[in-house]
């Protein structure tokens, strides 16, 4: 399979940093724009969050986000065409962060092949288990997109396992609970990317509660990059349409974070 991602961690002497964003919030056009000024600021791969009335890994920013997004009349077919749009001048590497009900409800082959067709190189489902994730996966391999697995503080010998099994990149879980700015991160973080590391090459990324530089960078430093996600949703949050420029500032700040290790 043609890992389509993999671009985002190809410098094996750089860190990769993984920006975030709810499509949709607070508008298609404003969502283009984000995007592009984040890839501008250095970001190695987006995630483009498609929006879900019920996104249960999410803390209260980005479920606010969604709330605004679908408020706002934002659908799948609505994400797909800013992904379009992106593509006419950007070819970063993306990814969609969603729940499996939209996808199931889209159709697995006609999503993927949507995905496909846009360059989209992976998928991240938070509520689906790695036991029902071949599900997904079958027809996701068939159109080339990676189905991002997701490995949180638990047994040694599950983590070993999700990990055996993964492609694209891994997504490591923090801390236990939902999405959301946290001041301190106290999770045993680099016994879990040891144990990644004994099993696969497959690079893997932090996230939850990354909000600061220096939280990114003592990230990176113990795996191959830093994920962000409701630091940016409360920047548009905050500023809106006009958040353009305040993106950049911050995902340049993270990026040169990051880059430092």
């Amino acid at each position: 399979m043609i890992n389509k991602i993999a671009k985002a961690f190809e410098n094996p002497n750089k860190k990769a940093f993984i920006a975030f964003i709810t499509a949709g919030d607070p508008d298609a056009d404003s969502t283009v724009k984000f995007i592009l000024e984040m890839a501008k600021a250095g970001a190695d791969l987006i995630e483009v969050g498609i929006p879900f009335s019920d996104p249960t890994a999410e803390g209260v920013v980005i479920q606010e986000a969604n709330i605004r997004s679908l408020s706002n009349g934002m659908t799948t077919d609505g994400v797909f065409d800013i992904v379009k749009r992106v593509r006419e001048t950007c070819d970063i590497p993306l990814c969609f962060m969603t729940y499996a009900n939209p996808v199931y409800h889209y159709g697995y082959d006609r999503f993927f092949a949507k995905c496909e067709e846009l360059n989209v190189g992976g998928i991240i489902v938070p509520d689906m288990p790695y036991e029902e994730k071949a599900e997904m996966e079958g027809p996701a391999n068939a159109h080339n997109v990676s189905v991002i697995s997701m490995v949180s503080p638990t047994s040694d010998d599950r983590i070993k396992k999700i990990a055996k099994d993964a492609n694209g990149f891994i997504y490591v879980v923090s801390s236990m609970g939902v999405t959301g700015v946290r001041s301190e991160i106290k999770t045993d973080i680099a016994s879990i990317v040891n144990s990644i590391k004994e099993v696969t090459d497959v690079p893997c990324a932090i996230g939850f509660g990354i909000s600061k530089p220096e939280q990114a960078a003592k990230m990176a430093s113990i795996s191959d990059g830093a994920i962000v996600g409701s630091a940016i949703v409360r920047i548009v949050a905050e500023h809106g349409k006009d958040s353009a420029p305040y993106l950049y500032e911050y995902v340049k700040s993270m990026k040169d974070a990051v880059a430092s290790v």
